[in-house]
């Protein structure tokens, strides 16, 4: 059944129904990971984009991170994903010219690192990013147990223990590029055996590693909690390892904001998720972690100032050094965003 926020509209008044003063308005932020895309009922562009970022947070700089959008329609196989890069990069050069308002400053593609031609496409997305072009993400979520509609969007099991995969890893970092994870948290132990392989590329796990809440993991969060402990603390002792924090108030996560009247009040995001946060930044340390909004897709639960508010009250207790490597710091240095 259609519900009201199906709609740009209703969506808008949705998200609308919770306002909170704005905490911390003047600290620096840049957001390292969010999406940009054209679409039928729920386009997420420079509009969108600007109509999340100016509302009451200092939002400096924002990242894109590869959605599979854009593609080209033609020309060899693996370039086409070069027209997204291509797209954003014209996004940014709108941005730019009011620089009043939050730049894009970065830009993540994607690349399949199992093919041979290594710097073929990178070079590609370097030249079509005019000078932000940071690294490739490859999704590859991938559990047996989810069926449909979630497992039209797996990708191969196997895809981060593949040799060519674990090859084009290394030869990222020659290049001083980065490589963004994005898995489901049964495969965790596969990022952190492709971060050992890899010592010399500065890889950056995304979401928490995907922790489900869908098909047979709904309301099961305390069930592998413990273990998906576990596996973060391994990862985090490979020091080429990075966690981007957030992503984690999509359908998937089975948080269930998305299903109410209402959207997440940031009280209630932080109640809800403050172990996971914690956790993660006590194994990694908060100069090697960033705050994300993952925006669009976390905006099916949150809005994006309640978000940011969330945050910061999960950082309250931070000193000042920690705060800034937290919102901007870690993310300027892992992704060289000046």
């Amino acid at each position: 059944m259609a519900k009201p926020q199906d709609t740009i509209e209703g969506h808008r008044a949705w998200l609308a129904q919770v306002t909170e003063p704005t905490i911390d308005a003047d600290r620096p932020i840049v957001d390292p990971h969010h999406h940009l895309w054209r679409h039928k009922t729920k386009p997420y562009l420079l509009e969108q984009l600007w109509e999340d970022t100016e509302t009451g947070h200092n939002i400096e700089a924002t990242m894109f991170m590869e959605c599979g959008s854009e593609y080209r329609k033609d020309g060899p196989e693996h370039l086409r994903s070069v027209g997204e890069t291509e797209f954003v990069a014209n996004l940014a050069d709108e941005a730019a010219k009011d620089p009043s308002k939050a730049q894009i400053i970065g830009i993540i593609s994607w690349a399949d690192l199992r093919d041979t031609r290594l710097d073929e496409t990178p070079n590609a997305h370097e030249e079509a990013a005019g000078g932000r072009f940071r690294g490739i993400r490859h999704r590859a979520p991938y559990d047996p147990l989810i069926e449909e509609p979630h497992s039209k969007r797996q990708s191969e099991p196997d895809l981060y223990t593949d040799e060519k995969f674990l090859a084009g890893l290394r030869h990222l970092g020659t290049r001083g590029l980065t490589f963004d994870f994005w898995c489901y948290h049964v495969q965790i132990p596969q990022v952190t055996a492709a971060a050992r392989a890899a010592p010399e590329t500065a890889i950056i796990f995304d979401h928490f590693g995907g922790p489900l809440g869908i098909g047979p993991y709904e309301g099961r969060h305390d069930d592998y909690f413990d273990e998906w402990k576990a596996h973060v603390s391994e990862l985090a002792q490979c020091e080429n390892a990075f966690a981007k924090i957030g992503g984690m108030a999509m359908t998937i996560n089975g948080f269930g904001w998305d299903k109410r009247a209402a959207p997440a009040t940031s009280d209630e995001f932080v109640a809800a998720q403050r172990d996971w946060y914690m956790h993660v930044i006590d194994c990694f340390g908060p100069a090697r972690c960033m705050f994300e909004s993952n925006f669009p897709m976390d905006r099916q639960s949150i809005s994006y100032p309640v978000l940011w508010n969330a945050f910061k009250k999960l950082a309250a207790d931070f000193s000042e050094d920690e705060k800034d490597a937290l919102f901007q710091g870690t993310a300027r240095r892992v992704y060289s965003l000046g």
